[in-house]
């Protein structure tokens, strides 16, 4: 096994640390480290250099008490082999190019399919995979860490030589995530992370269906078989797909009958058409669970966000505390591009040139209610 370099933290003031200390490692042999944000208010983050995965999030209830709100393992190296990608960065494409390929400056450039005849989240050796390097831990009034990754020209299909940085900054009331990249060829990019939340306390019984959620879009993208977008902007007025306001998570989500895309998703797990999509970091849904008063507000510049219910969770993959993983005991709000963007130039465009900075913002606020 490699041995992991354990960096000093620099000095930060009271009571925000940051600390990197071993976390196992993978059946390779390469070591795993974990980064511990703590801003000296009962929230505390741990992310993986595995991945630039955040591994746990400690969020206090409205009666102080902390529990850990997002699923995982409790060892590194299962980040390595498992699925689901829980927690993990995902690159260099968030979400489905269908038929695993797509065309640029009319070069076809083709992409492992490990989603049935499409490619998804990166393949099977995406970001979630790699070992990303600790370029700087420290803090100020917010505690962060800064790591980095090369990802060369033909890296899974993808042209040019990548060279990204997830940085991860966590202040008095949330937890910042700042995505860069350069290119020295032109290429497609759409990070972002695939944490799934349970506001209940991911080790508890408790499902995310009885969740409440806002959702700051007026469109969705339909799905075809092999949830593709179809190309089509429908309304969300009216229907299961409705978060304009609160909504309960599993209100609808049995509701195949009158609607066909949740049958087509096993539930929900569609890209929602955010409003006011400038670039610029905007609100971009609400979660809330009533039990607990936990609250988390999602903020990002994407265009697009992917709310996925936790359909495939099957039972069959233990998570930490021994705890199997079943249907919605977790839910994902991705903010990214939307899917299959490289194949269709009429959404929002994911092309990166030599000389151009790609960043993508996410910002997760927290508070009790």
């Amino acid at each position: 096994m490699t041995t992991l370099a354990i960096l000093p933290a620099k000095p930060v003031p009271w009571p925000a640390t940051a600390r990197l200390h071993p976390f196992g490692g993978t059946p390779s042999g390469e070591a795993v480290g974990a980064i511990e944000l703590d801003n000296g208010r009962g929230i505390r983050a741990r992310i993986l250099t595995l991945g630039a995965t955040l591994q746990s999030l400690g969020l206090p209830d409205r009666d102080g008490r902390v529990a850990d709100v997002v699923l995982g393992f409790d060892e590194g190296g299962r980040y390595a082999s498992e699925g689901h990608y829980l927690g993990s960065t995902i690159g260099r494409y968030a979400n489905r190019i269908a038929g695993g390929r797509f065309t640029l400056d009319g070069v076809e450039h083709r992409l492992p399919m490990n989603d049935g005849a499409h490619h998804l989240h990166g393949g099977p050796d995406g970001f979630h995979r790699r070992m990303w390097t600790v370029e700087e831990i420290g803090g100020g009034e917010a505690t962060f860490v800064r790591l980095s990754l090369v990802s060369v020209d033909g890296d899974s299909g993808y042209p040019g030589t990548l060279r990204a940085e997830a940085i991860y900054s966590l202040s008095a009331d949330g937890l910042a995530l700042t995505y860069r990249a350069t290119t020295d060829r032109p290429t497609v990019v759409g990070m972002t992370n695939h944490s799934y939340f349970n506001l209940a306390g991911a080790g508890g019984d408790e499902t995310v269906l009885g969740h409440k959620l806002t959702i700051a879009a007026d469109r969705y993208l339909p799905v075809a078989p092999g949830v593709i977008p179809t190309g089509e902007r429908r309304p969300v007025a009216g229907g299961a797909f409705d978060f304009r306001e609160s909504a309960i998570v599993g209100a609808r989500i049995r509701e195949a009958g009158a609607e066909e895309q949740l049958l087509l998703g096993r539930g929900y797990d569609h890209n929602f058409i955010l409003r006011d999509a400038d670039g610029s970091l905007r609100h971009a849904a609400t979660l809330e669970h009533p039990g607990s008063g936990r609250v988390l507000e999602l903020h990002s510049t994407a265009p697009g966000v992917q709310f996925y219910s936790g359909n495939f969770l099957d039972g069959t993959m233990t998570g930490k505390g021994g705890r199997a993983y079943r249907r919605s005991d977790g839910l994902c709000l991705e903010p990214q591009p939307f899917p299959d963007t490289p194949n269709r130039p009429d959404f929002p465009s994911a092309r990166l040139d030599p000389g151009e900075v790609y960043e993508h913002r996410i910002l997760w606020r927290f508070r009790t209610a």
